[in-house]
């Protein structure tokens, strides 16, 4: 097993300063830092981690180690890394495999790497690691975390085939994730990567969201609110109906193509975008992801429309159409708030790698109590995120009575 694979490893003290002014930011999980630092909850337990390598992350793995665990590390992402913050973690003594602009092939090497620490537990950000350990057959592990949509569908599916080899906890469902770091999270940083790969101008603009979960939702809410006209495309009636009541048009994407300014695909599905829709769409048009894998738009369509591809700047492809239109491609469709931006703030992320480091204790204090299933955070953990987080903003909150708690309890009351 190597020590790290990374960049650059004189990036360190940059990554270092940079670590640092997110953990102040990140007050719930240094409160759990700390009490693992004294209880050391995970002493000897070995964690195979697939995340995103960003400053924010850093944090969690130090939580972890804090703990007692020993953690390898690898990107979730070919173009997430930020290989300064890899640098650092490598200076600090983690065993981390990550850089950016990694091909399939390296990803892959860095992902086995990892693994030959041999998991007690893995951590995923998609659940590439679940999958290569379930295609390699390892043995021994004990439980694992998912932090994304795209990872729990995948899961799902797995564990609907009786599969699955170890239960894992289903961290995207957690309320203190999903509704905040999706939401928030992905709204704020997906215009921010966008705003930096293009210098788009959102106000007069058409921005077609296509996916309306929590993630379209944060997307759909920012881009109005600096001017935009916003489309929805969602395949989902309860979900396109709320996006109707929110103020939004919708409409099928062979409509919404033929008028959008700006495309952004959040659905974690595959082919969002596709052939049809990019013979309809007009000069100019921009088109990114931020849902998890380069799949929502069908890269291998646009190639073959294309008599002619540029780069015109890092991060911004051109194809050139037979009728000479232009469509602008961001990231390699790969996810744009990380690829051209920071990714999620650290206060949205504090909630969602608190809620891992709890999952991680539970799993490693009762996973012989634990069936091969995917789980829902436990709604204590939850609770406790949230509480932490609001003492940590300074806000208090309203105490139930002893005769509201009756009330609510009982069935007797009546009019």
């Amino acid at each position: 097993m190597k020590d790290f694979i990374i960049k650059d490893i004189s990036l360190a003290n940059n990554g270092k300063k940079r670590i640092e002014w997110a953990r102040r930011q990140m007050p719930v999980l240094q409160i759990i830092r700390e009490r693992y630092e004294k209880e050391k909850p995970l002493k000897g337990v070995k964690i195979a981690a697939c995340l995103h390598v960003t400053v924010e992350t850093a944090n969690l793995i130090l939580t972890l180690r804090a703990g007692g665990a020993k953690i390898a590390l690898t990107g979730s992402n070919p173009l997430s890394t930020q290989d300064d913050v890899a640098a650092a973690l490598a200076d600090d003594g983690i065993n981390v495999y990550a850089f950016r602009g990694e091909n399939e092939e390296e990803y892959y090497e860095c992902l086995d790497e990892a693994l030959k620490i041999d998991p007690d537990v893995t951590l995923d950000d998609g659940a590439d690691t679940i999958a290569r350990v379930h295609e390699k057959s390892l043995e021994g592990i004990k439980g694992g975390c998912e932090e994304t949509t795209t990872g729990v569908i995948r899961l799902r599916a797995l564990s609907a085939e009786g599969r699955l080899r170890f239960p894992v906890i289903a961290v995207n469902d957690a309320e203190t994730k999903m509704m905040f770091d999706n939401r928030y999270g992905t709204g704020q940083s997906t215009l921010h990567g966008i705003m930096n790969a293009t210098n788009f101008l959102f106000a007069g603009k058409t921005v077609v969201v296509v996916g309306y979960g929590w993630c379209g939702r944060g997307v759909a809410l920012r881009a109005k609110g600096l001017g935009s006209s916003v489309v929805v495309v969602e395949v989902n009636p309860r979900k396109a109906l709320e996006a109707v009541m929110d103020g939004y048009a919708v409409m099928p994407m062979k409509e919404a193509a033929k008028i959008g300014n700006l495309f952004i695909t959040v659905t974690g599905d595959i082919s969002a975008i596709r052939r049809e829709h990019f013979e309809v769409m007009q000069d100019g048009a921009i088109i990114a992801n931020s849902g998890h894998f380069n799949v929502e738009i069908n890269i291998p369509d646009l190639e073959e429309l294309a008599i002619e591809t540029n780069e015109v700047k890092e991060d911004v492809v051109e194809y050139v159409m037979r009728d000479s239109r232009r469509l602008y491609l961001l990231a390699e469709g790969r996810l744009v708030n990380l690829a051209c931006a920071f990714g999620h703030p650290p206060e949205v992320m504090d909630m969602s790698f608190a809620n891992q480091a709890l999952c991680v204790r539970h799993i490693v204090e009762n996973h012989d109590k634990l069936r091969n299933e995917v789980y829902p955070v436990p709604k204590e953990i939850d609770e406790e995120v949230a509480k932490l987080k609001l003492a940590s903003l300074g806000v208090e909150i309203e105490e139930l009575t002893e005769e509201q708690k009756k009330y609510l309890s009982s069935w007797d009351f009546g009019t």
